[in-house]
């Protein structure tokens, strides 16, 4: 069983930066593949980032959605057992829930159904 706690959403104006952290437990937080998926309201939840379990940092170990790459990137601290998801330059159409999920076996993945762990979610809010 692994545990999964977001924390760093907030308000921000357009073009601002937020750092979101989630801390895990429970497992060798090194051995499980990370994602950020987030949901806007109406909206079914989407793939924003994924990093390579055993990796250090987001360089040649990760993947993003189109809509954000560039703007937001996804690295990891083993040692303290948590992701983090920097995002800048951002849109109001980025305002939703961010979730962050680990998979157990198996590398990188984009969708919903490959992960076995969620957290509770973190409201990020963009205003314009």
């Amino acid at each position: 069983q692994v545990q999964l706690v977001e924390s760093g959403g907030g308000l921000v104006q357009a073009g601002g930066s937020l750092r979101l952290s989630c801390a895990a437990s429970g497992r060798t937080f090194s051995s499980l593949t990370m994602g950020w998926f987030r949901q806007a309201p109406g909206k079914e939840r989407e793939f924003v980032a994924t990093i390579t379990r055993y990796s250090t940092t987001s360089t040649g170990a990760a993947y993003y959605a189109d809509s954000v790459k560039g703007r937001f990137t996804i690295s990891r601290d083993n040692a303290k057992n948590t992701v983090y998801l920097q995002m800048n330059s951002l849109k109001p159409e980025d305002t939703a829930v961010y979730s962050c999920a680990a998979r157990s076996y198996g590398n990188i993945a984009t969708t919903v159904n490959r992960y076995d762990y969620w957290g509770q979610g973190t409201q990020v809010t963009v205003s314009s």
